[in-house]
C-alpha cells in the first residue's frame, strides 16, 4: 500500500483528477497496468470513472496485435470499459515528414484526447514515472533545450494545448487535463508493485532498440552516469523540479512583460514597442521572442537556440535590421518598433501614412488620417508653453503661426521635396536624402505624412520641423499640432 499512498499523495498534491470520468491509456506494459490498478483502487476515494484505452500503432506487427488482444483480455477481467484504436503510425511519420517516435506521440495522443471527448471524461492518466524523466530532461539536456525543456515532463497539462496535429473539433471546448501520476515513482518500485500483485503485463521489444534516441540514453549513457554519480537519475528530477519552479515565477513575469511590450497583432505578425523591450532584462527579451514564434506556429515544438540568439542581437543593436526565425518567421526592426511576422505579412506601418490628394488641416480641430488609426489635432495658442522647448515627443511640433499663415495641409512626398531642417542654418536638403539619414525604411517614405503650406514643407511629421516655420523668441502666435495614434488594446 505504500506506493499506492504515493500515488495518491501525487495526485492530491498537483490536483490531477477532478471527480468525473478519466480515461487511462494502457499499452499492455507494466508502468501502464500498475497505472490502471492503482486506480481501480482508489476509484471510489477519488469519486473517479476509470475508462481504459489502447491505440495499436501499427509499427510492430503480430507483437503490437498481441498486445492489444491482452489489454483486452485484462480490461475485461477487471471490469474495465476499454476504447481501442488503431493508427498507422509510419504512414503519418512519412505524411508529416516525422521521427517515428514523434508520430506515435502524435496519434497516441490525438487518440486520447478522443477517447476523452467521446466518454466526457476531464483527464486522460498515462505511465510516465521517474526514471522516464530523468531521461527525459537528460534528452532535452543534450538537445540544448531551455528552462522549459530543462522542467521535463509536467505532472498536469492540458492535453487540448499540446503540439499533437489533431483535427480542430477535437481542440475546441473544454480543457481536458493530460496527468502523470506516477512521475515520482521509479521503474523498479513499479515492478516490485506488478510482483506483489500478481500482475501480467506485455513487454515492447522496441525498447531494446538502441536506434531509438531515448533507448541509448537508457541503456548507454546513463548507466555510465552512474559510474560518477549513482543517484544521477534523482539528481535530474530534482533539477527538473527546480528548472518547473523557476519557469513558472519567470513565464509569470513574461505575462506582465509582454503586456507591456507588445503593440498589437494580427494575420501572422505580433508588433512590439522596442524601446521597451530593449528595457527588459535579457532573460525577458528572449522569452518574448519565443513566446510570439510560439504564438505564430504553435505546431513548433523546439525552437532553435541559434535563431533566437541572432534576433536577440540585432534587435539590441539596429532600429532596422532584420533577422531570420524558424519556419518562415522573421524578426524585424522598424522605426521604434519591431515586429515578429511571417514573411511577406506585413502588419500596418507604425507611422501615419497618406497616399492620394492632400488633406485640408483645420485650425483648431482634429482631422482623422485614412484608415482610422491615426489623428491630427491642432491648437492655436498665445504663446508656446515651456515643454515646446524640450519636446520629448517626436510626433507634435510647435510652429510659428504667422510665420506660417492659416491654410495649411497635409500630404505625401512628392518627386523633388526639398526643405530646411530646423538646427541646419537655414540649409536646404533633400527629403529623400534626410529620410534616409533618420533610417526611415524605404517602403514608407512615399506615404509620410508632412504638414505643408502651399509651397513649403513645415513639419515632416515625427521628425523634424523646417527651420522657417519654428518658433523663436519673436513669435508672437502659436500652432500646436500633434499626430495620435488609436492604440489597438492589449490582448
Amino acid at each position: 500500500m505504500e506506493l499506492v499512498q504515493r500515488v495518491r499523495e501525487t495526485i492530491r498534491r498537483h490536483h490531477m483528477l477532478p471527480p468525473g470520468g478519466v480515461i487511462v491509456g494502457v499499452s499492455g506494459g507494466a508502468d501502464s497496468v500498475a497505472l490502471l490498478h492503482i486506480l481501480l483502487r482508489l476509484q471510489d476515494e477519488l469519486g473517479i470513472r476509470v475508462h481504459a484505452a489502447h491505440l495499436n500503432h501499427r509499427i510492430r506487427g503480430e507483437e503490437a496485435d498481441a498486445d492489444q488482444a491482452f489489454v483486452e483480455r485484462l480490461a475485461a477481467q477487471w471490469d474495465v470499459p476499454l476504447v481501442v484504436g488503431s493508427a498507422d503510425v509510419p504512414a503519418l511519420a512519412r505524411e508529416r515528414k516525422l521521427a517515428i517516435e514523434e508520430a506515435a506521440r502524435q496519434a497516441r495522443y490525438t487518440f486520447l484526447l478522443r477517447a476523452a471527448r467521446d466518454v466526457g471524461a476531464r483527464a486522460v492518466a498515462v505511465a510516465h514515472h521517474a526514471d522516464d524523466q530523468a531521461e527525459t530532461v537528460l534528452m532535452h539536456f543534450l538537445r540544448g533545450a531551455g528552462l522549459a525543456g530543462m522542467r521535463g515532463i509536467l505532472p498536469v497539462s492540458d492535453l487540448t494545448r499540446l503540439r499533437m496535429g489533431a483535427p480542430e473539433d477535437l481542440l475546441r471546448g473544454e480543457p481536458v487535463l493530460l496527468v502523470r501520476p506516477l512521475l515520482e515513482i521509479s521503474k523498479a518500485d513499479i515492478l516490485a508493485y506488478c510482483q506483489d500483485n500478481g500482475l501480467e503485463f506485455r513487454f515492447d521489444r522496441s525498447n531494446l532498440d538502441q536506434t531509438y534516441f531515448r533507448n541509448r540514453l537508457r541503456h548507454e549513457l546513463l548507466p555510465t552516469l552512474e559510474t560518477y554519480n549513482p543517484n544521477i537519475r534523482e539528481v535530474l528530477r530534482r533539477a527538473a523540479a527546480v528548472a518547473a519552479d523557476d519557469y513558472a515565477f519567470l513565464h509569470h513575469e513574461l505575462q506582465k512583460a509582454w503586456g507591456k511590450v507588445r503593440i498589437a497583432e494580427g494575420g501572422g505578425w505580433i508588433e512590439f514597442d522596442l524601446k521597451r523591450w530593449r528595457g527588459l532584462h535579457r532573460s525577458l527579451q528572449r522569452g518574448v521572442l519565443r513566446e510570439a514564434i510560439r504564438r505564430l506556429r504553435q505546431g513548433l515544438r523546439n525552437i532553435n537556440y541559434v535563431h533566437v540568439e541572432n534576433a536577440l542581437d540585432v534587435l539590441t543593436r539596429t532600429d532596422t535590421g532584420a533577422a531570420t526565425l524558424p519556419q518562415g518567421l522573421v524578426a524585424v526592426a522598424r522605426y521604434g518598433r519591431f515586429y515578429v511576422a511571417e514573411e511577406g505579412a506585413m502588419p500596418p506601418p507604425p507611422v501615419p501614412q497618406l497616399a492620394g490628394e492632400p488633406l485640408a488641416v483645420p485650425i483648431p480641430g482634429a482631422l482623422p488620417l485614412p484608415g482610422g488609426r491615426w489623428v491630427l489635432e491642432t491648437q492655436a495658442l498665445a504663446a508656446a508653453p515651456k515643454e515646446a522647448r524640450r519636446n520629448a515627443d517626436p510626433w507634435q511640433a510647435w510652429l510659428d503661426l504667422d510665420a506660417i499663415g492659416e491654410h495649411l495641409i497635409l500630404r505625401p512626398r512628392r518627386p523633388g521635396d526639398t526643405f530646411a531642417p530646423l538646427g541646419m542654418g537655414g540649409h536646404m536638403k533633400r527629403l529623400n536624402e534626410f529620410m534616409i539619414n533618420a533610417k526611415i525604411p524605404r517602403e514608407w517614405r512615399d506615404n509620410w505624412p508632412l504638414l505643408c503650406d502651399d509651397s513649403r514643407i513645415l513639419w515632416v511629421a515625427g521628425l523634424r520641423v523646417d527651420e522657417r516655420a519654428a518658433i523663436t523668441e519673436a513669435t508672437r502666435r502659436v500652432l500646436w499640432v500633434r499626430l495620435t495614434e488609436k492604440r489597438a488594446e492589449t490582448r
